[in-house]
């Protein structure tokens, strides 16, 4: 049976797959765990097992109140299933305003596909965060030139 859950309680299997993911240390995504103060998880679980994740940090984009997608992944088991999809959905569903900073040209496709379709520069996302978690929260991107996209809700979308 397929679940969403948001938690706060990050433990072992989160840090391996956010391991896995993107080749940080674990001493580096601990770090980041206890020190980013406005951020939630939401898991995708496909009966036990942890499939995809993402963290909503918050934010604000010229003084509008956004969640911030970072971290999003997939293991590598369960990629082509959707999951990543229902976890964006459910943000989508729950929140008018999400942004991400998409890390190559690829994911700039599959999030557009997703809705994300506003362009915005990544000079207008402001977070309450200490230095040190904003510079996790920039890093990861391989585009020449970084930008965000935004999801914002219309009515009827």
């Amino acid at each position: 049976m397929d679940k969403i859950i948001v938690t706060r309680d990050y433990n072992g299997e989160i840090i391996e797959l956010w391991q896995d993911a993107f080749g940080d240390s674990r001493e580096d995504v601990i770090f980041f765990l206890q020190n980013a103060k406005n951020i939630n998880c939401l898991c995708f679980y496909n009966n036990t097992l942890l499939c995809s994740m993402l963290f909503l940090v918050d934010c604000k984009v010229k003084g509008v109140d956004f969640k911030y997608i970072y971290a999003a992944c997939t293991s590598e088991s369960a990629r082509d299933k959707g999951y990543m999809s229902n976890l964006l959905t459910y943000c989508r569903e729950k929140y008018n305003n999400l942004i991400l900073i998409p890390a190559d040209k690829d994911l700039v496709n599959y999030y557009s596909k997703r809705k994300f379709k506003h362009k915005i520069d990544i000079k207008d996302i402001l977070f309450n965060e200490r230095d040190e978690i904003k510079e996790y929260l920039f890093e990861g991107c391989s585009l020449e030139n970084p930008f965000a996209l935004a999801y914002v809700y219309k009515k009827g979308e």
